[in-house]
């Protein structure tokens, strides 16, 4: 098994190393699992539920369960069943960049490390935007042909980490998911 650790000075050939590899898609459905360790609890929380990534969109992240809600984030807004909130640039992008393999706009907000197999890979983020800093320490992506699964380390010490199953590329968005996308729309 070939593994190719990247110094951060080469993230730019580890990125085209991943682009080769990835295969976004302008449509991307799925299932999730995210288990969340909070500093303050010793069990995690684990949810999951159903995405819906569309280029054209944002993101539809409906969770199923422990409790059902659904959350769509699009640019710089976020809307919840708690309503609509602005979000920092870097942020409001960060979501529909890691969903739709938008390498460029990632490398954009972050300094890159990564490594590279023949069919998959991982790439590890530390954010250059103090704001996004505030929040997110670090982001770890991985993934083959799409990305499976991404681990996020908070500043705070919060710890989630989200894996991607039983991914299909429809050809089109549902009526009720392009009606939800609607909702986003300035």
């Amino acid at each position: 098994m070939l593994m190719l650790l990247v110094p951060p000075a080469w993230a730019g050939d580890v990125l085209d190393q991943v682009r080769a590899i990835l295969q976004p898609q302008p449509i991307a459905v799925g299932h999730f699992r995210q288990t969340k360790q909070l500093a303050f609890l010793k069990q995690a929380l684990v949810s999951e539920g159903e995405f819906v990534y569309a280029q054209s969109g944002g993101v539809i992240w409906n969770t199923v369960s422990p409790v059902a809600s659904t959350v769509l984030i699009g640019g710089e807004r976020m809307i919840s069943e708690q309503g609509e909130q602005a979000l920092p640039p870097s942020f409001g992008q960060l979501i529909p960049a890691l969903l739709g393999g938008d390498l460029a706009r990632l490398r954009a907000d972050f300094d890159i490390q990564g490594s590279v197999q023949a069919r998959s890979w991982r790439l590890q983020f530390l954010p250059k935007d103090p704001l996004l800093a505030k929040v997110v320490a670090e982001l770890v992506l991985s993934g083959d042909s799409d990305l499976r699964g991404f681990d996020i380390v908070e500043s705070g010490g919060n710890r989630s980490s989200t894996v991607f199953e039983q991914i299909s590329h429809p050809a089109q968005l549902t009526p009720a998911q392009a009606a939800e996308f609607e909702r986003l729309s300035p």
